[in-house]
């Protein structure tokens, strides 16, 4: 088993797993600020459940825009992806209950 992952980089590797592949694509997935999503790419790429490769300059250029960087899941973020996922499922979800107080 994996060391247990946090919710972004939970986040993070569930939106490149399903086809965001560079950071703005990856930050409008998650919903979370670039200053917690970058961060999270760098110590998941560092961990090896990441890789990354830039784009060549000139295709960027020719979009008139800066070379992205591009990530992909390793077989060991996919697995780290699916362990915590699986985790998740098996929790139950939470009812509230209602107090007697409010039964009267």
């Amino acid at each position: 088993m994996t060391r247990q992952l946090t919710v972004t980089s939970v986040a993070v590797l569930h939106a490149i797993a399903n086809g965001a592949r560079h950071g703005f694509e990856i930050i409008d997935v998650c919903g979370a600020p670039g200053g917690t999503v970058y961060p999270a790419l760098t110590r998941l790429e560092r961990d090896g459940l990441l890789s990354s490769h830039w784009e060549d300059v000139e295709d960027a250029r020719k979009e008139r825009r800066p070379p992205r960087r591009y990530y992909a899941l390793t077989a060991a973020g996919v697995r780290a992806l699916n362990e915590t996922l699986a985790r998740m499922h098996a929790m139950a979800l939470v009812r509230v209950r209602k107090s007697r107080r409010s039964e009267r």
